[in-house]
């Protein structure tokens, strides 16, 4: 028996040794792609190939595990990501210091001496990389819908293709409908595939060259440096540069290439390490199954670069961009059927506050619609995944929102007499540091006391006060600083976890510590319950809210509190009264503002404008008051708010916050664990455009 069991142990480790080790199942579109992926799989044994016939089959053998693994372009890495797929960018391409690193431009290129530009194209002929790719259809003919020249009225009129073959005489955009003028010019088959020797960028260059088409959209290192004499740029101002100029003559930067994968981290984990085990093999190279180029991976390629945790297709490409794909997706008529806008709101209490909001609207206008998140930063998510529309935040998530892609709309205003007036001064606050008068705490004594934070990367409570630390320390481990504290958004781990106080439920409370009102010491008013608690030995507040909770003013837990029981305390002089802000504060940071998508600007701009006449202070109806939190503080919007005012047009964030507030945030950025996930995820390259 004893023999039997051996001889079993022995053959079950035997067959363990003898599996082959798990491979990485590279999907493949073309015959060229395929040799050269045999190739990879013969020195790399990690890799195994999966042949398709297009890019869409590859994306749905990856969803059903028949495949692991594509490089997309952008267009296609946004289909990737949509919920029937649901893949996510892993591994980018990254082109090296001269050339953008992780993304590239978008360029229109022509022969030197056709003398048209960007805005004659019309009746000319066209060369595309290939149908919803990035720079050869969703940038330049995006770019040329928003100018106004290429006329659409957009998807309910008709679908964009057709607006599109009514512009240019002929045209060879791989993936068009076969026999359309859309594959008039086309050598092959008009397929999205290396079938079409004018696919791909090299084809729409090639398409150029051979005199088919008179301009080819593509991307700015397509046309080799030996060629760039005979061609030049297409400006969107009109005019033409030099080859060399893609720098200040090009349509859009574009997020590189990336791999695509199912959601599942060792996987992911997986693809990248087989990659980099890769030896005697050049992945960015297409020499030897000619005449095709770019294959499994850009020729252009330097090296790969993983992406951050938890990045998505939609972080990856960022709201500006996912905005033009989106404009120009005939499967998205019905998501603009709505005329409300989808309020994001953060927790339990806002979510209550903001369903009363939308039922107080009534029908006359179903204007407001409620979405719910557990965190600003999953707001933020939704508002760039057009699963909301706007929310307001802080200061330090506008500078993240904005990293994003985001823009400010409407700023708080807590002055009334400002409210009256056109062109008002946007409205600011101090940042102050909060001490029980007696403490001794000083700005000088703060290390190894225990602190309480509005939250994580809020301006008041953690931005200015950590930055000022920062300098002090050049530290970026600042439980070296505090011995614990309150800092809600926090690692659950951290010590700044270890003085919240969560929703005051039993054991077990998943409030604790979370960035959201349902946690007691979050936000303003939480952080100085904390150190009215007892729970820390400073709070970072804004100015007024020391008055806001004290001497009768406040919720019930503020009832008993002396506002002459506190001071604030400041770098460089002692303990002062809390009256005394204007002397000894940290730093004036902006007021909250409303973000929302570029393209929603507008929109979320004019139905604020008639919520708050509506149920503003001096509103028409009063039983509701957007300024006014029932069962919290601050829910939605501070209550201080006395109106919302409209944010000029082309404000981008860094121009919102301002020169000092954006120092002092980089200088804070060069601690990168101060970084939210969502922060990280879109600012790994260069690629977010400047809105």
């Amino acid at each position: 028996m004893k023999l039997l069991l051996l001889v079993a142990l022995i053959g079950g480790l035997a067959t363990m040794f003898a599996a082959p080790a798990e491979k990485v199942k590279w999907c493949v579109k073309s015959e060229p792609e395929y040799r050269k992926c045999l190739d990879l799989a013969a020195k790399a044994p990690a890799f195994s190939c999966v042949r398709r016939d297009n890019t869409i089959d590859c994306i749905i053998a990856i969803k059903a595990s028949e495949a692991d693994a594509i490089t997309l372009d952008g267009g296609d890495i946004y289909t990737a990501g949509l919920n029937n797929y649901d893949l996510h960018p892993i591994i980018a391409e990254d082109y090296g210091p001269n050339y953008s690193d992780t993304c590239y431009l978008a360029v229109a290129v022509a022969k030197k001496g056709t003398l048209f530009g960007f805005k004659d194209l019309r009746g000319k002929k066209s060369c595309h990389t290939g149908l919803g790719k990035s720079a050869g259809w969703n940038i330049p003919i995006g770019t040329l819908v928003s100018m106004g020249i290429i006329q659409w009225g957009g998807i309910e009129d008709k679908p964009v293709e057709e607006a599109v073959s009514k512009f240019f005489q002929a045209s060879c955009a791989p993936g068009a409908t076969r026999g359309s003028k859309l594959c008039e010019l086309c050598k092959g088959d008009c397929s999205r595939s290396h079938a079409e020797p004018y696919y791909d960028y090299d084809g729409a260059f090639q398409c150029l060259v051979e005199g088919a088409g008179d301009v080819a959209f593509v991307k700015h290192l397509t046309v080799p440096e030996a060629e760039w004499s005979k061609y030049e740029l297409l400006c969107k101002d009109n005019t033409r540069a030099p080859m060399s100029m893609y720098e200040s003559c090009n349509l859009a930067r574009v997020p590189a290439h990336a791999v695509v994968t199912r959601k599942d981290s060792q996987l992911a984990e997986l693809i990248w390490t087989s990659l980099n085990s890769v030896q005697g093999f050049n992945l960015f190279s297409s020499e030897g199954y000619g005449p095709s180029k770019n294959l499994i991976f850009k020729d252009s390629t330097q090296r790969l670069v993983q992406l951050p945790p938890n990045t998505d297709s939609f972080l990856y490409l960022g709201a500006e961009y996912m905005s033009v794909i989106r404009s120009l997706k005939k499967e998205q008529a019905t998501a603009t059927a709505s005329t409300a806008i989808k309020w994001c709101a953060v927790g339990h209490a806002e979510t209550a506050k903001c369903d009363t909001w939308s039922i107080s609207v009534g029908d006359d206008s179903a204007s407001i619609e409620c979405q719910n998140a557990p965190t600003v930063e999953e707001c933020l998510k939704k508002i760039m995944r057009k699963e909301a529309d706007a929310v307001a935040v802080d200061g330090g998530q506008v500078y993240t929102a904005g990293k994003c892609g985001l823009v400010p709309a409407m700023v708080e205003q807590y002055d009334s007499d400002q409210c009256s007036i056109s062109n008002a001064k946007s409205s600011k606050y101090l940042a102050v540091a909060v001490v029980k008068k007696g403490s001794g705490v000083t700005w000088d004594t703060l290390k190894g006391k225990r602190s309480c934070h509005t939250g994580i990367g809020r301006t008041a409570g953690w931005n200015i006060p950590m930055g000022h630390i920062h300098n002090l320390t050049n530290d970026c481990d600042f439980t070296k600083f505090f011995s614990s504290g309150c800092a809600p958004g926090a690692d659950p781990s951290s010590p700044f976890c270890s003085q919240c106080i969560g929703s005051g439920k039993a054991v077990g409370d998943e409030s604790k510590c979370k960035a959201s009102a349902d946690e007691q010491y979050y936000g303003y008013a939480g952080a100085f319950r904390c150190l009215v608690d007892g729970a820390g030995d400073v709070a970072f507040v804004k100015h007024t809210i020391v008055q806001e909770n004290s001497d009768g003013n406040g919720p019930e837990w503020a009832k008993g509190v002396n506002s002459a029981d506190y001071e604030l305390i400041c770098p460089g002089k002692g303990p002062v009264p809390v009256t005394d802000f204007a002397s000894c504060n940290l730093a004036e940071v902006p007021a909250h503002a409303v973000m929302t998508r570029p393209e929603n600007r507008g929109e979320v701009v004019r139905i604020l404008q008639e919520q708050q006449a509506k149920f503003g202070p001096t509103g028409s109806d009063a039983s509701f008051r957007l300024f006014q939190s029932e069962q919290g503080k601050n829910l939605l919007f501070k209550d201080s708010t006395k109106c919302l005012q409209e944010i000029p047009v082309g404000t981008n964030y860094e121009k919102f916050l301002q020169h000092q507030y954006i120092l002092a945030m980089n200088s804070l950025r060069q601690c990168s664990e101060t970084a939210p996930d969502l922060e990280k995820s879109c600012t790994f390259h260069n690629c977010q455009p400047k809105n």
